[in-house]
């Protein structure tokens, strides 16, 4: 994952990337660690670290509370231990680029990261269907079937993910042939264009869904508007925030994750590494705001959360009621 960046000289302070493994191990021999560390290399670690602890607390909440047992906290929960996993793969990258050398170390930590971020992926795209499905079959949603697909849509999503994770360690790598290698050494070109087509498929899915559960939620505020005989400013203001809302939720999703996509599909390892960190670094930022959009929003998980930290629930949290805009 990390470039291969080395600081050449000490009075520039410029970075340019080092071709072969040899060259910089022979540069990392006598230049001092904390010279020879890739500041970007710095930063992913950073972005692990509060990706991990972020996560973790959604997962401890979730675990520790027997009233988030209903499918949607089921992939909540699924969401934050890929995303927990994410940033312990980032973490654990750093840490064997610079600590312990190894092919195998990163073909290891390769496929954590791959497998991780694709879970993620399929985890939001999971949240999206069920969000779908609850609102669209609202009287038969919670029922023993919901539950029974829930869990048959995660072991076909760990499962296939955990394949691809496997992948880079199973030979589908380009450390026999560097000319095969993608913007992410050691996956292949061929790796990445699968993982980037299936991204663009699965956005393009998730919008559609995210369009129908629109028009959904724009019915719903309409007809409580008509039952409680709102008026028409209360029911347009109730409406778009609840547009406003999905258009967050795609839209951050869109732009962490779309142009690093675009990058892999469209470069290859001879494009400088700086690029490929650039457009890395807001991808893993999706897993940051993952939990803030998904989990700490949700007033279930709110109130377990304050119950977990100070063993009450604040009133205001307590008594507030769902909207149409709370998707």
């Amino acid at each position: 994952m990390n470039g291969d960046f080395q600081n050449t000289s000490g009075e520039s302070g410029r970075w340019v990337a080092q071709s072969g493994e040899n060259g910089s191990a022979a540069i990392a021999s006598v230049v001092p660690f904390s010279e020879s560390v890739n500041p970007w290399d710095v930063v992913l670690c950073t972005s692990g670290t509060v990706i991990s602890c972020e996560n973790a607390v959604v997962v401890v909440t979730i675990l520790h509370s027997p009233s988030l047992r209903a499918p949607m906290f089921v992939l909540i929960g699924s969401l934050a231990v890929a995303d927990l996993l994410a940033g312990v793969g980032l973490i654990a990258n750093f840490a064997f680029a610079y600590l312990l050398r190894s092919e195998a170390a990163k073909l290891l930590t390769v496929g954590l990261v791959v497998a991780s971020f694709s879970a993620s992926i399929c985890s939001l795209m999971a949240i999206t269907i069920d969000r779908y499905l609850s609102l669209y079959y609202a009287l038969t949603y919670n029922s023993e079937r919901t539950v029974t697909f829930t869990y048959v849509m995660l072991v076909v999503l760990w499962g296939v993910c955990s394949c691809l994770g496997f992948l880079p360690v199973l030979g589908w790598n380009c450390l026999k042939d560097e000319s095969t290698c993608s913007v992410i050494k050691p996956l292949t070109k061929n790796n990445v264009a699968v993982l980037s087509v299936s991204f663009l498929l699965m956005f393009a899915m998730m919008l559609q869904l995210y369009i129908q559960i629109c028009k959904i939620v724009m019915r719903h505020a309409h007809q409580i508007a008509l039952q409680h005989h709102f008026l028409a400013t209360s029911h347009y203001v109730t409406t778009r925030k609840g547009v406003s809302t999905l258009a967050i939720i795609l839209g951050t999703f869109a732009a962490c994750w779309m142009p690093f996509t675009v990058y892999c599909l469209i470069a290859d390892y001879t494009y400088p590494s700086i690029y490929t960190y650039a457009t890395l670094l807001p991808a893993t930022y999706n897993s940051i705001i993952n939990p803030v959009i998904y989990a700490f929003r949700n007033q279930e998980i709110q109130k377990a959360l304050w119950l977990i930290c100070c063993g009450c629930i604040p009133p205001n949290i307590l008594l507030r009621a769902r909207s149409p805009s709370d998707v």
